[in-house]
């Protein structure tokens, strides 16, 4: 089966959303491919790439704790038009930084962990937005639309931000980027309102606690976030792309993500028998580790052609395991929780990239790339495989009983209001 468009058809937002994130994304990955390689420059070190990830990962940890409790009481466009703003000034920073005779990597650091914790805010808005505006059945399908979104970005934009980046320098790169902001600026302004779900609760450290108390009492969900972590953690190769295109080419350096994001499209353009497919975490689990043995064969590559087919395979992996860990999520989280757990989900599948490519940084930079793509494939299974035997539950869930229990938390909870209402 082929990719179902369905949720374009039934939402305006939806589809308003799909294109102006399409637009704005595009740039977003000029930028994501020039700050590490413009790093690289400054600095002649993979470790210090490594560390951009990091900065990326101590906003972005500390405010998805806030961005979910926001999403699940306050007004979704609004905190998407001030995150999408604030991603704006960020590129701006990058760009008039660049254009100094001397451009300082404390600025790099900045405006990179200002942009991982805008999206720390906006993702669990935008998670919950899309969970109201499209029925549940439809939530595969709007995986893999999402995926085609970000795929179509991923392909043609690296490369071309390679060859920029290389050619005229990271100016034109930021420039741009900041240029497709007005996609996603029109899209936040135009989507309706969405109100918040009835008796939503305020932001609150009790809250956040709750949310994550209900994530940690489902193995199913432990298992998406557990898997996911490991696989990326220690198979995430993006730290080591300057250094592979001084081995393979500069010209090159856009090509490593590019190939991965060719394999999650072909995924995504042949997802639709993923609609027919019920045992997800078993799926979640076989695809993170094919994601490893890619990785570890890429390690062992010395051809281009040959490295970009296994970088292909494993982008291809990543996004059959990406399309049902996101049917569980949004199949069977109660609205009401929606925000709160879309930041734990946005930690589960960033910590993974993040901190691996730190780790990948400095074990490239102490032993060989080599050693460290060959090492953290061969780990990446192990631990995959580890992590799904020890959560049994994870491996047996059924979708179908997923979905069931989605509508009957929520009918319980609906009682649990009306009757206290009635009280009160």
């Amino acid at each position: 089966m082929l990719l179902d468009l369905s949720p374009l058809r039934v939402s305006r937002d939806y589809r308003l959303l799909f294109f102006g994130q399409l637009i704005s994304f595009f740039g977003s990955m000029m930028t994501f491919i020039v700050v590490p390689w413009q790093m690289y420059e400054l600095t002649g070190s993979s470790a210090m790439v490594g560390a951009i990830y990091l900065a990326e990962f101590v906003p972005m940890v500390i405010l998805a704790f806030v961005g979910g409790a926001l999403a699940d009481f306050f007004d979704k466009r609004r905190l998407l038009r001030l995150t999408e703003f604030g991603q704006g000034l960020a590129s701006a920073t990058l760009l008039v930084n660049s254009l100094l005779p001397n451009p300082k990597v404390s600025v790099l650091f900045f405006c990179v962990a200002a942009h991982a914790g805008l999206a720390a805010i906006q993702r669990p808005a935008f998670e919950s937005f899309i969970q109201k505006v499209i029925p549940p059945e439809l939530m595969s399908a709007v995986m893999a639309l999402n995926s085609i979104r970000w795929s179509v970005g991923a392909i043609i934009s690296p490369a071309v931000a390679g060859i920029i980046a290389v050619k005229l320098g990271p100016s034109i790169a930021y420039a741009l980027d900041l240029v497709t902001f007005a996609g996603t600026i029109y899209a936040v302004y135009a989507i309706s309102a969405v109100p918040s779900p009835e008796n939503a609760e305020r932001p609150s450290w009790a809250g956040i606690k709750r949310a994550w108390r209900y994530a940690f009492s489902r193995q199913e969900l432990l298992g998406t976030y557990a898997v996911d972590i490991a696989a990326m953690f220690f198979a995430m190769p993006q730290a080591l792309y300057p250094a592979l295109a001084i081995y393979f080419g500069a010209q090159y350096v856009g090509f490593f993500p590019a190939a991965i994001a060719a394999g999650a499209l072909a995924a995504s353009l042949t997802s639709g028998w993923t609609r027919n497919i019920h045992r997800h975490g078993v799926m979640v689990t076989a695809a993170a580790a094919l994601w490893g043995v890619a990785i570890l064969a890429f390690g062992f590559s010395d051809h281009i052609v040959l490295a970009l087919t296994f970088l292909f395979a494993a982008g291809f992996f990543d996004m059959i395991s990406g399309i049902f860990r996101g049917s569980i999520w949004n199949q069977t989280i109660p609205n009401y929780l929606r925000g709160r757990l879309a930041s734990i989900e946005m930690i589960s599948y960033l910590t993974g990239p993040m901190l691996g490519s730190a780790k990948m940084g400095i074990v490239a930079e102490t032993f060989s790339v080599k050693a460290a793509l060959v090492s953290g494939g061969i780990l990446c299974v192990v631990s995959v495989l580890v992590t799904a035997i020890f959560l049994p539950k994870f491996i047996t869930y059924d979708g179908r009983e997923g979905v069931k229990r989605k509508e009957i938390e929520e009918a319980e909870r609906a009682e649990m209001l009306r009757v206290s209402e009635a009280e009160f």
